[in-house]
């Protein structure tokens, strides 16, 4: 099978851009293999092929990336051509929605935290009519939902929405194929625009086009749609009972900060001692057996391994490449600007540990992305600026970023890592908040 980022980005088979790729050989094949886990299983178990190519084509158009959106449509079209419409239609609405709301770009959404307010951003919401529920099923379309909430509004997630699915139908294990498809995409369709980018960069850099990054509005029509969706998601955890847990004395943190946070997952994760040889495989490090993070996501076992492979790969091979330091400070960048706080401490954390300047992480973490503060080293401006771009939706990532990593003496091989990291923490920033929530680490914990 063809490499679907190539297919994508209009890479042909050993072009430059091909052979730096393989640089990052595992982390390549494993994208493949995560497309090929989560859209082409040899088993689709409870997650039908028209449902998985129906939510990517609609992920795909949502994130303004025609060739991935037609790549999915024409897979969607073998399967149903009547879904196939239905969901044209539904991306001709939502897109004139956007359209409407230009001078705003998502990430939308509304922290937990009061300390946090003065950066929530209100956008769209999607509810689907009772015509296109008909034509679609109950079950795609608390997917589409769902696909949506997390696409555009990734720190609005909250146990309603998988309160809502399962009472929609999706089971566990379907809930965990369907988070990691729609993150996988929004990792795939990035960096795929990013290598386009960095293909047709010219070799000096031109002017800068100023970025649209998310700011605060009224937007009282999309805050009313949401609060008709939390309470249908009220309703809904009423339902499931206690399939979905909701932690009401938990610690949450109130700012963005390095290490010291936990996780809790709002769906059941598998045992540890109910973890098949399949599943226990999946993991690649024995010790991930202990986190509720990784025995949630061993619910399909073939995705999980892959992803795991190409985030130690994107991550962890320095052979060559972009510093340590940088990497994590792009993963820190996306999850920043995504508002995910508990990547966002990890790789902070790992940020400082790889370059001792933590007052200057802090500083990356107290100001919101997009406030153009200045963190002292064009490099690492110029990669925070880069992962914003890719991470903004739709992605306003172009040749004018890559010229600016070039004028501050990045190969397009360091490029690449810049896109990898940027491209797959809006692959784990989704799967962290869609699927659970973070909490402060209390001494002794």
């Amino acid at each position: 099978m063809a490499d679907i980022i190539n297919l994508l980005a209009g890479i042909a088979t050993k072009d430059p851009l091909d052979a730096l790729r393989d640089h990052r050989a595992q982390a390549k094949e494993n994208a493949q293999r995560s497309f090929e886990a989560l859209l082409e299983p040899a088993d689709p178990r409870g997650v039908s092929f028209r449902d998985r190519y129906a939510v990517s084509a609609f992920t795909a158009g949502l994130l303004g990336a025609p060739v991935a959106e037609e790549f999915y449509r024409d897979l969607l079209r073998d399967e149903d051509e009547a879904a196939s419409w239905t969901i044209a239609e539904l991306l001709d609405d939502a897109l004139l929605e956007l359209d409407s709301r230009s001078s705003v770009r998502g990430p939308y959404g509304t922290f937990e935290s009061a300390a946090l307010a003065e950066e929530n951003v209100t956008g769209p919401w999607l509810s689907l009519g009772e015509k296109s529920i008909e034509v679609l099923g109950p079950l795609l379309a608390a997917g589409l939902e769902f696909a949506h909430m997390l696409l555009l509004h990734p720190r609005d997630a909250r146990p309603e929405h998988l309160a809502l699915l399962l009472a929609a139908g999706w089971d566990e294990d379907g809930i965990v194929t369907l988070a990691q498809l729609v993150s996988f995409l929004n990792f795939q369709i990035r960096i795929s625009t990013g290598l386009a980018a960095l293909a047709h960069a010219p070799a000096a850099a031109g002017p800068p086009a100023a970025d649209e990054v998310p700011s605060t509005d009224d937007g009282a029509a999309a805050s009313a749609q949401h609060s008709l969706v939390s309470s249908k998601g009220g309703e809904a955890l009423e339902t499931v009972g206690e399939r979905v847990s909701t932690y009401p004395d938990l610690a949450r943190p109130e700012l963005f900060q390095q290490s010291g946070l936990g996780w809790v997952p709002w769906i059941a994760p598998v045992a540890e001692s109910d973890l098949s040889d399949a599943q226990s495989d999946a993991l690649i490090e024995a010790g991930r057996a202990k986190n509720p993070y990784f025995r949630l996501l061993a619910r399909d076992p073939a995705a999980l391994k892959a992803r795991t492979l190409t985030d130690f790969d994107i991550f962890f091979n320095t052979t060559d490449g972009l510093g340590r330091a940088e990497r994590e400070l792009a993963a820190t960048a996306a999850s920043r600007l995504n508002g995910c706080l508990f990547c966002a401490s990890i790789h902070s954390h790992r940020a400082t540990e790889e370059s001792g300047r933590r007052e200057v992480v802090q500083r990356l973490l107290d100001e919101p992305i997009g406030a153009k503060s200045d963190l002292g080293d064009p490099l690492w401006n110029a990669v925070v600026d880069a992962s914003a771009a890719l991470t903004l939706t739709p992605q306003a990532f172009g040749p004018h970023h890559v010229s600016a990593l070039r004028e501050v003496g990045l190969e397009d091989g360091d490029i690449i890592d810049v896109l990898g990291c940027a491209a797959f923490f809006n692959w784990a920033n989704r799967l962290m908040l869609s699927l659970g929530e973070p909490e402060v680490l209390m001494p002794g914990k």
